[in-house]
């Protein structure tokens, strides 16, 4: 063997080490991530630490926020479906998005102007397509009352239904819910409005509640500031917001981030890589798979 070949030979180790090293890190580093507890339960736990969430069902195939979605995205595989929750003009918790009605329903002006009776009555489906006409606006009861058993879920509480008060308001209302239901375990509250946050923390400390990143009440905290300073469970914030710095953050204090909205195989790995703990999604069948391919690669 002369000099030349024995260097060639030499470079080949080098990048075989090098191939191995990171192959180790980054194992190791995904061995980290999941080892970070969960704020609540699943009741499809497959154990690897990573929550599908249907976001708001699984709305690309279905119109968003109504049980149909809702039922699509548990038999899609679905870990966790996410709801937006408002309160309707009598103070019944009820599941849509917008502030106004004019976008999903046949409806117009705001929510909170009319009653249950009135927004039940309305077509939440038809926008989406004619096959769909006739779904209606679900209340958070006939939700929790459909998850029970079957799949956990993230209550998004609409920045215009919070006041400043915590009692007496949709925080206790949907609390209250959830645990006639016996959901307790099994619910992730969340919310733009940092005042939902806190407002839970002040019922019962107990209750699993996730910061939604908003930057105006931020004011230049870190996340792990942030979490810290409301008592908060978990992390949620954009897949565009979701840096490497911030995800170096989260893993360094130990609580889980959940990216939204990601739709893409592509950046879907990207987020999972990074060390998102869950991810919302409109296609969960399509994250679904994405995650079971990730792990067995990783797993081999």
């Amino acid at each position: 063997m002369n000099l030349r070949e024995s260097f060639n030979i030499g470079k080949l180790n080098i990048h075989v080490f090098l191939f191995a090293f990171i192959w180790i890190c980054c194992n190791s580093l995904y061995a980290q991530e999941r080892m970070i507890d969960l704020p609540i339960s699943l009741y499809s736990d497959d154990g690897d630490g990573f929550v599908i969430i249907a976001h708001r069902g699984a709305s690309a195939y279905h119109p968003e926020n109504t049980m149909i979605a809702f039922r699509a995205a548990y038999e899609m595989g679905a870990e966790m479906i996410e709801l937006d929750l408002t309160l309707s003009k009598d103070g019944i918790p009820v599941v849509i998005h917008d502030e106004t009605l004019d976008r999903t329903t046949t409806g117009k002006g705001s929510v909170s102007d009319h009653t249950f009776e009135e927004l039940k009555a309305l077509d939440a489906g038809s926008w989406f397509s004619e096959e769909h006409s006739g779904e209606p606006i679900p209340t958070l009861q006939e939700v929790l009352e459909f998850a029970k058993g079957k799949i956990s879920v993230n209550i998004e509480i609409k920045k215009e239904a919070v006041t400043d008060e915590a009692w007496g308001g949709i925080e206790q209302k949907a609390w209250e819910l959830v645990k006639r239901y016996e959901m307790e375990d099994h619910v992730l509250f969340s919310s733009f409005d940092y005042r939902a946050v806190a407002h839970l923390k002040e019922i019962n400390v107990d209750i699993a509640a996730a910061l939604l990143y908003e930057e105006q009440q931020s004011v230049n905290r870190s996340p792990s500031e942030l979490v810290e300073g409301y008592n908060a469970d978990a992390f949620n914030c954009s897949y565009r917001q979701f840096s490497k710095r911030w995800a170096k953050d989260a893993l360094k204090v130990g609580f889980p981030v959940f990216v939204y909205t990601v739709n893409s195989k592509r950046l879907m790995r990207k987020m999972i890589k990074r060390g998102a703990r869950g991810i919302f999604s409109d296609k969960p069948d399509v994250l679904k798979k994405v995650v079971e391919n990730l792990w067995k690669s990783s797993e081999s």
